[in-house]
Order: structure tokens, then sequence, then C-alpha cells
């Protein structure tokens, strides 16, 4: 059964045990894909409303993109558990022989960029959401403003902890150069969306105090 079908308790439970998969990648697309659809009820709570007809065909706009996002952050779960599996098996390989040894270390080569592949996606798809969550916030009804705020959030968590993903693979790759490459991919996204997550944070919290 893939891990989305999977009750939120079983998931849990999952996650808890010493099981190969889901792990800090599956749980970020998750808490992605949860951000993502907080964004889309901003959404669906603004459409129709009278007072916000003139955002009418914009928040539908964004409905649309946030709908996409969440499943597309959804199959990242179940994609992310997938990468790991040659990983994992690719560290069995025997190392014997310097037959084996160039063979293992061909193999993990492999499978660390395929690993390290899964997470930069996801905080690709993060970004998508913290910006999501931004119009959301501006457009969307007030009534569910802090629910805009709690998609920044949520999507801000899931880009950070799949660069940690990112960082743990590209540590053990022996190509140093590709390895950098990745780090500074990661690094560039970060650098920009988190401090654009925690602006809508503030925005949201300053609309909210008294």
């Amino acid at each position: 059964m893939e891990l989305t079908q999977l009750s939120c308790e079983e998931f849990l439970s999952q996650l808890a045990s010493k099981a190969p998969a889901p792990g800090g990648g599956g749980a970020a697309a998750l808490v992605g894909a949860a951000g993502a659809a907080l964004g889309n009820m901003v959404g669906s709570l603004t459409t129709g409303k009278k007072k916000y007809a003139a955002v009418e065909a914009d928040i539908q706009a964004l409905n649309a993109r946030a709908e996409a996002l969440r499943r597309r952050l959804e199959a990242l779960v179940q994609a992310d558990a997938a990468a790991f599996a040659p990983l994992a098996a690719a560290y069995g390989l025997p190392k014997e022989t310097p037959e084996q040894q160039a063979h293992k270390a061909a193999v993990l080569a492999e499978a660390l960029d395929g690993a390290c592949a899964v997470p930069l996606d996801i905080m690709d798809a993060c970004c998508e959401g913290i910006r999501l969550a931004a119009d959301y916030a501006a457009k969307g009804s007030v009534l569910a403003v802090s629910d805009a705020g709690c998609a920044a959030l949520f999507c801000k968590a899931a880009l950070q902890a799949a660069g940690l993903n990112v960082a743990i693979n590209t540590k053990l790759m022996t190509d140093r150069p590709h390895a950098a490459g990745l780090d500074e991919k990661a690094a560039r996204m970060l650098a920009e969306y988190v401090p654009l997550a925690d602006e809508v944070y503030q925005s949201v919290a300053s609309r909210l105090r008294v």
C-alpha cells in the first residue's frame, strides 16, 4: 500500500518505527502537502463570496495551483521512500575486492544522486507552497488569514527539513564539485523562501493582534 493511503495513525506509527520508510523526506513532503491544502482551504472559503468578487478569478487560479501542488507533494511522499531503497541496497554491496569496491562506489554514487533528487523536488514544491500562501494571505478571506499563515509555516518547515535530507546525502558524495552544486541549489531556495515565509507569518500575526 502506498504511504499516503495509510491512515494518519498508521503513517505515524510507521514513521516512529525502525522501518526504512517513511523518513524525514517523506514526512517533509507530507507536511508540505498539508501546507498546500491549508492554502487551498483559504481559497475554498473565499470563492463565491460577494466581498471578494474582485479577486474571484485570482483565487480560482490559486486553488487550481494549490490542488496540483498538494497532489505533487503527496506523490513525493512515496517517491522519497522509493529513492531510499537503492541507497540502502548500495550500502549492503560487498567491497572485498577492488572490482567490488569500484562497483559499490559507482552504484552508491548513483543512489546518492537519486536520494538527493527527491528532497530537492520537495524543496521546489514547498517554495511554490510559500508563494501560494503569500497570495492567499493577501487576497483570501480575512476569516481564514490565520490558515494562510499556517500554510506558510508548514511549507517553510517542510522546505528546511527537505534541505537537511539533501545535505545528509551530499555529505557522502565523493564527487565534491557535484555535491557542492546540489548544496548550492538547496541553499538558494532556503535563502529566498525562508524569509518570504517569515514575512507572511509576521504579516498575518500583525493583522491578528488587537
